[in-house]
């Protein structure tokens, strides 16, 4: 087979609405390699939009997955329990920063753990509004799209967003928004729009993924904390993107000295199969009645077989500090590129969650054409 073959079969059979980045089309893949239908072997620099953290077909994580599957694949937690399920929720929240009780639930994506924090932060509040930042990502469901700061392609032309979720600029250095801007934002909402009273959550990335790999400044997330202990919202920090060792630590809040009420997770957390989860505040999480929360594959057997044995690696081939490593060497490595390549503006981002933006050297403006260009040039 060749991968323009099964590009035209892609056109004729999958909605367009489902974008690709590449027409290399996957037969295996092994640590950070994949190799293509036709034999070409590439560096995987996505890995599957930060999943798998521990590399492809990690051999603890396949030797788990293998060894659930011979037991059971499904049996819906909330109609046949298992122990694992009540072991991984154990060891979530001992691992989550924050010097308090916690309890988890599990869902499957990622987007799905933000939308059960909302309604957790509404339910345990009494409040329905929600506030958000510009540029960051939460999903493409209703409410993921409506808490995303990004119109495209995620909210062009789907109708009405959901009610009371308002946003605020999101610091970005290198295009003058600092974290004085964002706090005037949710002053002004506050003074304009917004009675505090009626707001029950702060969502925010500690580093925004899909809004540019911008690292939320400590002096904003301590903001965010002491706005949120004033007036009594919840603090959801998104670590979907940002968790499991990308970040130099198992999670990115970890850098703040502050905790986050609520902490979404997903993507690293299984290695590849699907897992998301919420761990918060034990008051918090028990408000939902039962049956207010879950879902038919929430905490499938074989993810959170899986999500063990991602634990496990991480702690026992020290992931986090390799991240540090890497992510230093890479930014040694771009500032050097940098010195003779104007076009890079900024090199950013912690651990192995590495940025670099381009933008024209005389105007100063972002320009996603340059990289092929400078490729070509050099």
């Amino acid at each position: 087979m060749l991968n323009a073959e099964v590009a035209k079969r892609r056109d004729d059979a999958i909605s367009r609405g489902v974008g690709m980045m590449t027409q290399i089309y996957a037969d295996r893949a092994l640590n950070a390699e994949i190799w293509d239908i036709e034999g070409n072997r590439y560096i995987d620099f996505a890995a599957g939009i930060a999943v798998v953290n521990t590399g492809h077909c990690h051999p603890k994580v396949m030797a788990a997955v293998a060894n659930q599957m011979q037991k059971f694949t499904h049996t819906c937690h909330q109609v046949l329990p298992y122990e694992n399920y009540i072991r991984l929720a154990e060891r979530l929240n001992a691992a989550v920063p924050g010097n308090f009780a916690k309890k988890t639930i599990f869902v499957t994506t990622g987007a799905e753990a933000c939308e059960n924090a909302v309604k957790i932060a509404r339910i345990a509040t009494g409040r329905n509004a929600v506030i958000a930042f510009g540029g960051g990502f939460h999903g493409r469901t209703f409410m993921g799209m409506s808490l995303t700061g990004k119109v495209e392609p995620y909210k062009k032309g789907f109708g009405a967003m959901m009610p009371d979720v308002w946003h605020v600029p999101f610091p970005m250095g290198p295009h003058g928004i600092s974290t004085k801007d964002s706090l005037a934002g949710i002053e002004k909402l506050f003074k304009a729009d917004l009675d505090p009273a009626r707001v029950a959550a702060i969502i925010f990335e500690p580093v925004q993924g899909e809004g540019g790999f911008y690292p939320a400044p400590a002096d904003l997330v301590k903001a965010i904390r002491a706005l949120c202990d004033k007036h009594g919202i919840v603090m959801i920090a998104d670590e979907v993107q940002t968790g499991f060792a990308r970040t130099g630590a198992l999670f990115a809040m970890e850098a703040y000295g502050v905790a986050a009420d609520l902490t979404t997770m997903a993507k690293g957390l299984a290695g590849g199969l699907p897992l998301a989860a919420v761990t918060g505040k034990a008051e918090l999480m028990d408000a939902a009645n039962p049956g207010g929360l879950g879902g038919t594959y929430a905490g499938n057997p074989l993810g959170i077989a899986a999500s063990h044995a991602v634990l496990d690696v991480i702690e026992e081939e020290d992931l986090c500090a390799r991240a540090n490593e890497l992510g230093s060497r890479l930014k040694q490595r771009l500032e050097a590129i940098r010195s003779t390549t104007p076009e890079i503006s900024d090199i950013r981002g912690p651990g192995f969650m590495v940025a670099m933006e381009f933008a024209d050297p005389g105007s100063k403006e972002p320009d996603a054409g340059l990289p092929a260009g400078c490729g070509q040039r050099r």
